[in-house]
């Protein structure tokens, strides 16, 4: 059977179910399916259906749960009490959002782009989806092993900038395209240290699979690239829009962003997307830096619960940080990106392809070459844990000034009710 899923455990189990037969039994184990000979056709259809269906329904309910979860926590980092109403400790909160919403009225502004604007919750929905494809969820658990699946998963993330700028300039609004401007330049200045800090994982994997880098973490990738692991999260929680970056809809400015005229269940789509993709960005770190379905004992057999573990902890992380931190202005947001950010991961991406031709390459057996070993690993982790402590304090240092308020520019700025040039 020649497939980009015939690898797949999920598809393979669905498949001879309903379609083994003698054709396929060594695929399928000799596994009689319940369909006639003739009809694996239908098999094929039946197994990638259901588990695009699986996939889908996952993510929108994912982002339900998330939802509910961070507005609980958040409301205990905030001594609130947070959603209680709806269900026992307000679990169906979510549910009776949707509902309120699928009532609403669906607005479209006179002057807008209708196509345009209607699209746009399509396009952030696809962008999710497109991303989740790639993503193994368990040992021989995915929708598609891609052998470029790093560089597959930034392409179709940068989908859904696209669609907030299709949102902000459909609209006819000022404030919408003022959001959607924002996230634009955002994206041109966050995506550059993202993909720096991607290739060290690739570097030291030998691949941009996402099977073959879990395959490869003797050690996990979080210890071996601490740089590049926040550079990572600080990259994709702007591009998630996540507080402190969260300039794109800041309601204190420019009221909702770039989805002010957007009501019912088109802005339902969209807030689903925002979550979910909270959740995608949390699966991937948990691919890419935790080991993904890799745990201390049966990780073959507990994959998918070690993976659930890993990405409920980011994905709380993230929380955390909206909980915390306070909106930035537009001003910090760049510098921290050009002037922090960038350099980190030079530096990151500099000393990891030193160490990885000195430990894969220089003096390596023929056999042997690009193959890191897990004591070599840990070595590399030793080294860039200290890298990332020194690049971190002197660059942190150069650029907190741009990062703060200046008190002297501040006590020079006139008082208040003041008129320029009277006295």
């Amino acid at each position: 059977m020649e497939s980009f899923l015939e690898n797949n455990g999920m598809y393979r189990g669905i498949y001879c179910y309903f379609a083994g037969n003698e054709g396929n039994g060594l695929w399928c184990k000799g596994l009689d399916g319940i369909l006639p000979l003739g009809w694996e056709w239908l098999g094929y259809f039946i197994a990638g259906f259901t588990i695009m269906l699986i996939l889908v329904n996952g993510a929108l309910l994912g982002a339900a749960i998330f939802v509910w979860g961070e507005r609980r926590i958040l409301a205990r980092i905030h001594k609130r009490r947070g959603p209680n109403r709806w269900g026992p400790f307000g679990l169906l909160q979510p549910i009776a959002d949707l509902l309120k919403l699928l009532i609403k009225e669906d607005l479209v502004p006179t002057v807008a782009d209708r196509l345009v604007f209607t699209l746009v919750p399509v396009v952030m929905l696809m962008s999710l989806l497109l991303s989740l494809a790639v993503i193994p969820f368990a040992y021989n658990t995915y929708l598609a092993d891609l052998n470029v699946a790093i560089l597959y998963f930034v392409a179709v993330g940068s989908l859904s900038t696209i669609a907030i700028f299709m949102a902000g300039w459909s609209s006819g609004n000022k404030y919408a395209m003022f959001g959607a401007m924002r996230s634009v330049a955002m994206l041109i200045s966050y995506e550059v240290p993202l993909v720096m800090s991607l290739v060290g994982v690739v570097l030291i994997a030998g691949s941009m699979s996402m099977v073959d880098v879990v395959e490869a973490q003797h050690v996990p990738f979080i210890l071996v690239q601490p740089l590049g692991a926040l550079i990572f999260l600080l990259g994709i929680s702007a591009e998630l829009n996540r507080t402190p970056f969260d300039i794109m809809e800041a309601e204190s400015e420019i009221i909702a962003g770039y989805h002010t005229e957007y009501s019912g269940i088109k802005f339902a789509l969209i807030q689903a997307a925002e979550m979910a993709g909270v959740l995608a960005a949390s699966a991937v770190i948990a691919t890419l830096f935790l080991g993904g379905w890799s745990g201390p004992v049966f990780s073959s057999q507990l994959g998918a619960v070690w993976f659930l573990l890993k990405l409920t902890f980011v994905a709380f992380v993230f929380v955390w940080i909206r909980g915390t931190f306070p909106r930035l202005r537009i001003d910090q947001i760049m510098a921290f990106a050009w002037k922090f950010l960038l350099p980190l991961a030079f530096i990151n991406l500099m000393s990891t392809a030193i160490e990885v031709y000195f430990f894969g390459f220089y003096n390596a057996p023929a056999n042997e070459l690009g193959v890191i070993t897990g004591d070599e690993l840990w070595v590399m982790a030793a080294i860039n844990s200290g890298i990332a402590v020194v690049a971190i304090t002197l660059f942190g240092r150069a650029t907190r000034d741009k990062m703060r308020p200046n008190p002297v520019k501040l006590h020079k700025l006139e008082p208040a009710g003041t008129v320029l040039g009277v006295n």
